[in-house]
């Protein structure tokens, strides 16, 4: 089992930048990705960037060098610095753990981030 705890989202005005944190209940050192996924309402949930434990990034098309995922796995946290934030970027953010071997996802609560003037 995984807990994930996010923290940093809120309310920002278009152009601004917010960071979100994930705090995990284990150690990531390994065999896993960790990532940001998003829903809007009315939408589905999409991936918005995840970083697997070698390194390796991917993010969603529509965040492409606007937002930066990191891990640091000596504090087993996964961060996601988001800049030039746009109203379309309004949805829950949930963190995502996933168990590569075992094929695996444990989700955090998420937390609400609003771009608007």
């Amino acid at each position: 089992q995984v807990q994930l705890v996010e923290s940093g989202g809120g309310l920002v005005q278009p152009g601004g930048f917010l960071r979100l944190s994930c705090a995990a209940s284990r150690s990531i050192f390994g065999g896993n990705a960790m990532g940001w996924y998003r829903q809007a309402p009315g939408k589905e949930r999409e991936l918005v960037a995840r970083i697997f434990s070698g390194g390796t990034t991917e993010y969603g098309d529509s965040v492409k060098g606007r937002f930066t995922i990191s891990r640091d796995n000596a504090k087993n946290t996964v961060e996601l610095q988001m800049n030039s934030l746009k109203p379309e970027d309004t949805a829950v953010y949930y963190c995502n753990y996933h168990a590569v071997m075992i094929m695996k996802d444990y989700w955090g609560q998420g937390t609400q981030v609003t771009v608007s003037s």
